[in-house]
């Protein structure tokens, strides 16, 4: 029967006074105190927890701590009412002390308890439910239900706390399980709106897939209960593509091959913006047969898809490529109509991944008829070289530029024609030629008066006339920069064309354009350019910014790389770098990736070290930045490979760079490979000044994971 005693212990700088019913105690210092506590409290192990929180103040004035009740009804009874009124920080105090007296209480009332925590909105009680799981799980007091845990973990990534939350999945998962698909689209959805969460979620879908995979492989029945859907790895490719990790998003590409996880029309668009990200052009191309056919319907979705390919075209400064491109985005929708029984819309289609000849390659599995509606996925991206507009897909003002520049350097202003040609066919079947108007306007403006003489002559000798206000601009051109002869014979092609010009303001356009030159010109802008940046504008800013653009000869380089990497053919990707070297060109990113990718499949961990030693001798001259998904991907291949000192270097170099490191993932490779690692082993006893020295980088490894 629990007996209700008043106590009051009375502290100033000599003694200590125990006041009760029955009997009066003084003692006369600290140790004596302790003595007496510990005789009171039976000698049990929370009364030294519990001399530890009390505190000897020498102050003058008497501090006061009372008890209502130190029985365990007493305490209980407090907690479950506290529990019941929601007052969640005296519950906290009150178990607390019941922890620090008695030790955990039933599980029942602390599984009530946490999910009390979990449900409110404050990140302090959050944190506290989160430190009371991992407590329990410390302990190992009992078993706590998964509906408590998968709570808790919701409740903390909608509160911005990714990386507790992360660790309760991951906990989880190292049981054999998952919350629910939608609540984990949901714990996904809330993690990748910060480039932390982003992180950490891109790492928990690795440890996901690896661990669905290796379940696969051992058949066991809980293998679809980890297989994670569409949403999800579309959820974090997009913030691959948010917050700039291309690198780990081409590794995410790869998972949904590994999984078997199918690629919807969100998916696709991801994946297109990632290649275009990492330069992988012929990657891409390998979408375009299968979303080409699809019907007008899907046209304002796979606008993205286009501007990602035509941005790569001109990348790899493949003018001809890119004016076909332009040119076939809108043939071959109306042969598909969207109810055709004869498309089978729910059978996938495999692109592969890589070189198509490998035998061992891995294939992507895509339905790009696939639209979820409730997608939290919002549609749109940049517009800068593909429009939407009436149904159809147009080139913009800077895709033109780009095509006109390009024509220009390659000499190939005949083909320049013929695209305009083909392009009025196409897109304005209605005759309307104020695009090719647009053109020799903007040629003109930067002084390419020639070449707009050209277009002209080719429009002409085609049969497909224009009207007045081009060449009344050219012919203006010409008398500002007295070019009589060519402004000569224009006129004559005027009225061999039939053309009506005023003659009378001829002589005037040698200081001042007509004011009817100047108004047909300037509709023909308007007209143009009600969305966009006028041609002429866009022109003379591509000519500058071409002067500053990457070689087209990196990206065919680095895409050679990948090709060779991919099919484990390392020689000869090392050829392609030792190339590169030689030809004094600079090695980006993307090249050491696909290099320690291709090393990494091998298990080539020394000749990852060989590279590292490369990147930061460049890295030393200020000409090349690492992102943290390569600092990553490398901290990885050495820990894998043994090489601590190199990892603790690259953790050295992540923290010059604030950038944040997935401590959960590292600590997990390091335990799964070097478990026993220098277990029995002291600094003392090592053979070697290598093997100490090891060591030492093994123990701050371990120091800094936190690992006992």
């Amino acid at each position: 029967m629990a007996i209700k005693l008043t106590r009051k212990v009375f502290v100033n700088p000599c003694f200590l006074s125990y006041n009760s019913s029955r009997f009066l105690v003084r003692l006369s210092s600290d140790h004596d105190t302790r003595f007496f506590l510990s005789k009171f409290f039976g000698g049990n192990q929370e009364s030294g927890v519990i001399c530890r929180h009390l505190s000897f103040s020498p102050a003058t004035s008497l501090e006061r701590l009372s008890w209502e009740g130190s029985s365990h009804t007493v305490l209980l009874t407090k907690l479950e009412n506290a529990l019941k009124d929601l007052k969640l920080d005296e519950a906290w105090e009150t178990f607390n002390d019941f922890i620090r007296l008695y030790g955990f209480p039933n599980h029942l009332l602390v599984s009530r308890f946490i999910t009390q925590l979990s449900y409110s909105s404050s990140p302090c009680s959050l944190q506290k439910a989160y430190d009371l799981v991992m407590l329990v799980l410390k302990e190992k007091s009992y078993h706590l239900r998964p509906d408590i845990l998968v709570k808790l973990a919701l409740s903390l990534s909608r509160a911005q706390m990714p990386i507790p939350s992360s660790t309760i999945l991951r906990l989880m998962l190292e049981k054999g399980m998952l919350p629910p698909m939608n609540v984990l689209q949901l714990s996904f959805l809330h993690m990748v709106k910060t480039e932390v969460g982003a992180c950490i979620a891109s790492n928990l879908l690795i440890q996901i897939c690896d661990n669905y995979v290796r379940f696969c492989s051992g058949k066991s029945p809980c293998a679809n209960l980890l297989k994670p859907d569409t949403v999800i790895f579309n959820l974090v490719l997009d913030a691959c593509v948010r917050f700039g990790s291309s690198l780990k998003g081409q590794q995410i590409i790869e998972l949904m091959s590994q999984t078997g996880v199918v690629a919807d029309a969100h998916s696709i668009i991801i994946i297109a913006q990632i290649h275009e990200i990492n330069g992988q052009r012929d990657e891409l191309k390998k979408f375009k047969d299968h979303v080409a056919p699809l019907p007008v319907a899907f046209v304002s979705h796979y606008r993205q898809f286009y501007e990602c390919l035509l941005s790569l075209h001109f990348k790899f400064d493949d003018i001809d490529a890119a004016a076909e491109l332009l040119l076939d985005m809108n043939r071959s929708r109306g042969s598909h109509p969207v109810d055709d029984p004869g498309r089978d819309f729910q059978k996938p289609h495999f692109v592969p991944i890589g070189s198509q000849n490998l035998r061992n390659g891995l294939k992507i599995q895509i339905m790009p008829e696939l639209i979820h509606k409730d997608s939290a996925l919002k549609e749109g991206g940049k517009s800068d070289l593909v429009l939407f507009r009436d149904k159809k897909l147009l080139p913009s003002n800077r895709a033109l530029s780009k095509l006109i520049n390009g024509y220009k350097r390659h000499g190939k202003m005949d083909e320049l024609s013929k695209f305009l040609l083909g392009l009025k066919k196409e897109l304005y079947s209605s005759g309307e030629s104020s695009v090719i108007c647009d053109v020799i306007d903007a040629c003109i403006s930067l002084g390419w008066v020639e070449i707009a003489h050209d277009i002209l002559d080719d429009m002409e000798f085609s049969g497909d006339s224009l009207d007045s206000s081009a060449y009344m601009a050219l012919l203006s051109a010409y008398y500002k920069r007295n070019m009589s002869r060519e402004a000569n014979v224009l006129l004559k092609q005027v009225r061999k064309a039939g053309l009506v010009i005023n003659l009378a303001n001829n002589f005037v356009l040698s200081k001042n354009v007509p004011s009817n030159v100047g108004r047909s010109s300037l509709s023909i802008k308007e007209a143009s350019s009600i969305y966009q940046p006028s041609l002429s504008k866009c022109l003379v800013e591509e000519v500058s910014d071409a002067e500053k653009a990457v070689s087209h000869i990196i990206y065919e380089l680095n895409s050679s790389i990948y090709f060779f990497s991919k099919a484990k053919m390392m020689g000869d990707a090392l050829n392609i770098y030792r190339r590169m070297q030689e030809m004094k060109i600079q090695p980006t990113e993307h090249t050491f990736m696909y290099l320690v990718c291709g090393y990494s499949s091998l298990e080539m961990y020394r000749d990852v070290t060989i590279l590292w030693g490369d990147m930061k001798r460049i890295m030393e001259t200020g000409s090349l930045t690492l992102s943290s998904d390569l600092y990553e991907f490398l901290l990885l291949n050495f820990l894998r490979g043994g090489y601590f000192e190199r990892v603790m270097e690259v953790i050295d170099y992540m923290n010059k760079c604030n950038m944040y490191v997935d401590k959960w993932m590292h600590k997990s490779e390091y335990l799964k490979i070097h478990k026993n690692l220098y277990r029995s082993l002291k600094a003392s006893k090592a053979r070697t000044e290598a093997q100490g020295k090891r060591f030492e980088y093994v123990k701050a490894f371990k120091k800094w994971a936190g690992i006992n």
